[in-house]
């Protein structure tokens, strides 16, 4: 369960890094930024399909 949070983490920072990039027009890096918050945004949510949200119990 500790998947969903590491992917879901990396998304949120994902999004804060394409908007910055937008902000300053560094396209490029506003691509890759948007890129690996779709790609990891996806995980995350398929993740919690499949597996359930983490609770904290075993």
């Amino acid at each position: 369960m500790g998947l969903v949070i590491i992917f879901a983490l990396v998304t949120i920072l994902a999004a804060y890094a394409g908007y910055s990039s937008l902000k300053n027009k560094n396209f490029l890096a506003a691509f890759w930024g948007v890129a690996s918050f779709l790609v990891f945004g996806w995980f995350t949510v398929m993740t919690i399909i499949e597996s359930g949200f983490p609770t904290g119990t075993h």
